[in-house]
C-alpha cells in the first residue's frame, strides 16, 4: 500500500462523506462529529488491513521449510506489484 495514495483517498472519501452528511442534515456541528467518527473508523480499518497483511506474511514464512543460506542467496526476487507510482 502506497501511503500518500491511501491518505489522499481517505481525505477524498471524508470530503464526500462530509458534503453528503451536511446536505442531508444541514447541521455543521453534526457533520463535523460524524466526519470525525468516520475518520477514526477508516483509520481502524486501515490498521486492521495492515495488521492482517503482516499476519498473513508471517504465517506464510513460518510454514515454509527451512532454506539453507546458499539456497537463500539463489532465491528469485519477485518485482514490485505496481502500486508505487514509478514502477511500471
Amino acid at each position: 500500500m502506497y501511503a500518500p495514495r491511501v491518505i489522499f483517498s481517505m481525505l477524498g472519501a471524508l470530503a464526500v462523506f462530509a458534503v453528503a452528511t451536511y446536505w442531508l442534515s444541514g447541521s455543521l456541528a453534526g457533520t463535523a462529529i460524524k466526519t470525525a467518527i468516520c475518520a477514526v473508523l477508516l483509520q481502524a480499518g486501515y490498521f486492521g488491513g495492515v495488521l492482517y497483511l503482516v499476519w498473513k506474511e508471517s504465517r506464510s514464512r513460518t510454514t515454509r521449510p527451512a532454506v539453507k543460506r546458499e539456497e537463500a542467496e539463489k532465491m528469485p526476487v519477485s518485482p514490485f506489484k505496481g502500486s508505487e507510482p514509478f514502477n511500471r
